[in-house]
């Protein structure tokens, strides 16, 4: 169990420093980097394929239809939750992007309820509510709704709710392959008119930066690999406790890196969520079993 949890933390460690890797991309824009991320991952994936004999399986999966549309349905959504977080990285919202993987457990336990008609237990309805608090409290106080948060957690949460429908016939590799390759006719279409409107900046900042927005598709990949091992040896429950490493980091690096303001409605309203977390933890280990709609994929 060592080495899975090894594999875990390492994971969320780097989606942790994510937001320092996007601002160092800086002058590129949020659609640039999210189309090269795109392509780039699909390259590095066909790599990997390559690398790891992948091929008949990634075939296999190609050849069910059915579960290669879902794989599209699921690159939608994590199109949408890259752009949101790529965006909220460039615009100085890093702490309210944490704030939505935070978010994101909850939000997990309320499609579960309205989409699969899951019962909730008594502790989880107590963290809804304390959640719904938070949010009120945020939008109030703090002067705005954190529809960014919002976007990524729900964004997320259907994301992961999408890939249970492929169960495990599903490899990581497989996976993000399939869902970028959905996505990079579009990426590249984005590309061709950054370029024809003469704002493509990679090329064009220097040595640095083109290598730094060269290795976004391993930046991607790899901390994904981690995660399927990590997943494989370790219980849901511990998956599901190490995965608030990510967005610790994430408020550490925009609070204490950035600079990004946290007046006290925001620490409240942060406070509130993390009671709620709490309490879904509690009620995890009191039911005697993991979470089981604990997402199994990253962006």
């Amino acid at each position: 169990m060592g080495a899975g949890l090894a594999y875990a933390i390492a994971a969320y460690g780097l989606w942790g420093f994510l937001p320092v890797f996007f601002v160092l991309l800086s002058p590129s824009s949020a659609p640039e980097i999210v189309a090269w991320r795109i392509v780039l991952s699909v390259v590095f994936c066909l790599v990997l394929l390559t690398v790891t004999r992948g091929w008949p399986a990634l075939i296999t999966i190609v050849r069910d239809t059915r579960t290669t549309l879902i794989l599209g349905g699921a690159g939608v959504l994590i199109l949408v939750n890259w752009g949101v977080y790529v965006f909220a990285t460039l615009t100085g919202h890093v702490v309210e992007a944490a704030l939505g993987y935070f978010t994101n457990p909850i939000v997990t336990v309320l499609l579960g309820v309205f989409v699969l008609r899951e019962k909730l237990r008594p502790l989880q309805w107590v963290s809804i509510g304390i959640s719904a608090v938070a949010v009120l409290v945020l939008a109030v106080n703090y002067g705005q709704f954190p529809w960014i948060a919002l976007i990524l957690a729900f964004s997320f949460g259907l994301y992961g709710l999408v890939k249970k429908q492929v169960g495990g016939r599903v490899d990581a590799i497989s996976g993000l392959t399939i869902e970028t390759a959905w996505l990079a006719p579009f990426a590249s279409v984005v590309l061709i008119v950054i370029a024809a409107n003469g704002a493509l900046t990679t090329g064009n900042s220097g040595i640095p930066h083109l290598l730094l927005m060269m290795s976004a598709g391993v930046i991607t990949a790899v901390p994904l690999l981690l995660f399927a091992a990590g997943a494989r040896r370790l219980p849901l429950s511990y998956m599901g406790l190490t995965q608030y490493l990510a967005p610790v980091l994430q408020l550490i690096i925009g609070v204490f890196v950035l600079h990004e303001d946290m007046p006290f409605a925001r620490w409240l309203g942060f406070g509130l969520v993390w009671v709620a977390l709490i309490v879904l933890t509690i009620d995890m280990f009191t039911a005697g079993r993991g979470p089981r709609r604990a997402s199994l994929e990253r962006p």
